[in-house]
């Protein structure tokens, strides 16, 4: 009797004991060890807490981007039409963090699942290929400078919100529609039920638009640099001062980059080597700064903005601060 107690407190599984010696063996425990009882199980895994808050902020946070752009009429130029396609896609990525914890822990079932993924594949989907649109939009700006703004430039960004929408919808649908490891779990990736070649695309995808983001920003910061150097021959402006704004410029580029990269890089990275059977806290230690993407977004690109500052600051207040109405552009606000 001794020794079953110990086999079956030490964990090993019940297939080793007979019906009989099992009922003696919990007879037993229950008799002798009363005052031990189980310890209960970690019902919600904190990542997911993390995770859902982080969907949350995201939220709430783009919502107001996306109500500012929908209810002034004077932001509908291209520039603003793609802010606000990415505060869309942002908050659609929070949504879906959000509708993930619940389904997870309430409504468990395959096809919840899948809409889940498919939900969030398209809508981050759809926020990486808006920051790339935005990349091309301000470029043409700048290299185009004299004829940007004419009708071709809307109907080139209408095309671009379609191309990018149509895109990021029939990548979020692939899950739906079977391409999935749910009958077969040796294919999943590190986000299950998406198949390893499924994340192995979505991750080359984003490395090749990073390239791209890359070389685009190169050739602004030279077309800024340049712009700075014209202006301050033409106003006669010191050294100093040419060498701050064009400073400016630069940094502001590099800050957008080095952010989108930080904070998408280890996810991706991590998705072309790794697959289901890795543990599960590398692929929440990686997605989770992917996640802080969207919460970042709209503080560069939206509250950045001076047209959108001050329909924020109407909305809030009801009035134009005077810093905000004599602010002129500089090279910085690319």
């Amino acid at each position: 009797m001794n020794e079953d107690l110990k086999v079956n407190v030490s964990g090993l599984p019940r297939d080793y004991l007979d019906a009989g010696a099992a009922g003696n063996v919990s007879a037993a425990v229950s008799s002798q060890v009363p005052g031990v009882e189980p310890e209960p199980e970690l019902v919600v895994n904190p990542w997911d807490i993390v995770l859902c808050t982080s969907g949350t902020l995201i939220s709430c946070e783009n919502a107001i981007v996306v109500l500012i752009i929908f209810h002034n009429p004077s932001l509908r130029a291209p520039m603003f039409l793609l802010i606000g396609s990415l505060a869309l896609a942002d908050l659609l990525a929070g949504i879906g963090l959000i509708i993930n914890f619940v389904f997870a822990y309430l409504l468990q079932s395959e096809a919840t699942k899948l809409v889940t993924i498919g939900l969030i594949v398209a809508s981050f989907s759809a926020s990486v290929c808006s920051l790339l649109a935005i990349t091309v939009d301000r470029y043409l700006s700048l290299y185009y400078a004299l004829t940007y703004h004419s009708e071709r430039t809307v109907t080139f960004t209408y095309v671009m919100l379609i191309m990018l929408w149509g895109t990021s919808i029939c990548l979020g649908l692939l899950p739906v529609l079977g391409w999935n490891c749910l009958q077969d779990e040796s294919t999943c990736s590190v986000v299950r039920p998406l198949t390893k070649n499924n994340a192995a695309i979505l991750s080359i995808s984003f490395l090749f638009m990073f390239a791209l983001m890359l070389q685009l920003y190169i050739q602004i910061c030279k077309i800024v640099m340049r712009h700075a150097h014209q202006i301050a021959l033409q106003h006669h402006f010191l050294a100093t001062s040419h060498y701050v704004t064009t400073r400016k410029g630069v940094s502001t580029l590099a800050i957008i980059l080095g952010t989108f990269a930080a904070c998408w890089m280890p996810f991706t990275l991590y998705s072309l080597i790794a697959d289901y059977t890795y543990p599960s806290i590398y692929t929440y230690a990686t997605l989770l700064p992917a996640t802080y993407n969207s919460i970042i977004n709209p503080v560069i690109y939206a509250f950045r903005n001076q047209e959108i500052q001050k329909a924020l600051c109407l909305i809030c207040c009801g009035c134009i601060p005077s810093s905000l109405s004599q602010r002129a552009p500089s090279p910085s606000d690319v």
